[in-house]
């Protein structure tokens, strides 16, 4: 027997005897009287307990379930635990839900729910800006309303959706590439993916292109390596002639050793993910090895000075700074009119340390500055090839700047020439003071 039902019986019980007292000792018409005015009173409560009762449930409020005596008491205790418990269990529900949003807001992917009819049920802020869309403004609205698109249109209505669909100048400034991939769930509902692989498209249009280079750059000294071969082979020729030819072979096929080293040297650069090491470099004696370098390519044709401020080195790996500062060395006298001056400097601003190669010769146009760090990137192609360059070396010098930290700056005036800029963080400069190297805060 549960606790109403106790109640109930020691009530009645109570109430018979009671009434079985008075029929005994003052008379039945009192008994009747006592038994209908107790009867009534608690009609009367019971009616106003039902009230109360079915005004809560008409318009239910947690924290406002009535309180209340006896019997009524326990109904509405056990209508509080009851609305607790299920408050507990919408709590659980919404923070799963909330959690379930707020993952599907921090995916990578854009992400639309679409209903049988294709309508836009809900979509994260990536699909927003994958589609140009607006979710509190495009809810319930057809997403082929929406996205116009031939291609994506056409794949929303074939309803094949074994392969994913590749939608060119998308996103709200046409410039994105989105994979777009549906899966059907539910009741003929669909979940959508988006994913932005302008990045990857990128990296394989960059790909092809190098590929294209490299073949492009090595296919012209083997054309000329074969002809002369040939030339050899089928032609008598004087001693003079053979020499003449077997000299511009040898040219040829250096240069074509030139490319593949400066390619391996790109390629370890680009696969070497560690910090490069905090050796000292000592930069007065490297300054002297590239003076040397810069007076043997010239051959005396050029002007080359050199500005070395004493008590600032360099920390990092000298061989990496040796080809970068050798690469940039290389490119001046080689773009450099014959008479005019190259300048090498070595100096100090603040507590970074800076190295300066600056020509006076022809100067790069202002669109092109942006692309010298581009692998076989070339201003003048037929002139670069003429002195030798093999396209790579600002990209080796931007590589390996960037290894060190540090930052590379082109400044160029067409018919002034131009300045090529290494500064290196303070952390890997070391300036002298009062005789004392120290690292510079």
């Amino acid at each position: 027997m549960n606790v109403i039902w106790a109640r109930m019986a020691v009530i009645f019980s109570l109430l018979l005897l009671v009434v079985g007292g008075l029929y005994l000792f003052v008379g039945h018409l009192s008994a009747v009287v006592v038994l209908l005015v107790f009867l009534l009173a608690v009609l009367a409560y019971y009616v106003y307990q039902v009230q109360r009762l079915w005004r809560v449930l008409d318009a239910p409020a947690y924290g406002e379930i009535p309180s209340a005596l006896g019997l009524w008491g326990e109904v509405y205790y056990r209508l509080h635990r009851l609305v607790k418990r299920w408050r507990m269990q919408v709590l659980q529900v919404e923070q799963q839900h909330l959690r379930f949003i707020q993952a599907m807001q921090a995916s990578p992917n854009g992400v639309l729910m679409l209903d049988d009819n294709d309508q836009i049920e809900w979509c994260n802020a990536v699909a927003e800006a994958h589609f140009g869309l607006n979710a509190k403004r495009d809810i319930r609205q057809r997403i082929t309303h929406l996205v116009r698109h031939p291609g994506f249109v056409k794949y929303m209505s074939l309803h094949h959706f074994d392969e994913p669909l590749v939608i060119r100048d998308a996103g709200a400034y046409k410039q994105n590439v989105i994979e777009v991939e549906v899966f059907p769930y539910g009741e003929n509902r669909k979940l959508l993916l988006s994913h932005d692989i302008t990045k990857l498209e990128n990296t394989e249009a960059m790909r092809r292109d190098f590929v294209a280079n490299v073949s492009h750059e090595l296919k012209t000294p083997l054309t000329v390596l074969t002809g002369f071969l040939e030339t050899v082979r089928d032609l008598p020729l004087s001693a003079e002639d053979r020499a003449r030819y077997l000299e511009l072979m040898h040219g040829q096929s250096m240069r074509m050793q030139h490319i593949v080293e400066d390619l391996l040297a790109l390629a370890k650069l680009e696969g070497d993910s560690e910090a490069p090491p905090m050796d000292t470099v000592p930069m007065a004696r490297v300054m002297l090895q590239l003076q040397h370098d810069a007076e043997a390519l010239s051959g005396g044709r050029h002007i080359i000075e050199v500005t070395c401020m004493p008590g600032i080195n360099v920390r990092g790996a000298e061989m990496e700074l040796l080809s970068a500062f050798g690469n940039l060395v290389s490119n001046a006298i080689r773009y450099t009119p014959e008479g005019e001056r190259v300048h090498l400097t070595l100096r100090r601003e603040g507590d970074r340390a800076v190295f300066e190669v600056a020509d006076t010769g022809l100067g790069i146009e202002a669109e092109h500055i942006p692309r010298l760090t581009e692998r076989f990137y070339r201003v003048d192609r037929s002139r670069s090839r003429d002195t030798g360059g093999t396209g790579l070396g600002l990209a080796i010098v931007k590589h390996v700047v960037s290894r060190h930290q540090g930052e590379f700056e082109v400044r160029s005036e067409v018919g002034r020439g131009s300045q090529f800029i290494i500064r290196f963080p303070s952390e890997r400069s070391l300036i002298e003071s009062d005789g004392t190297p120290r690292a510079a805060a």
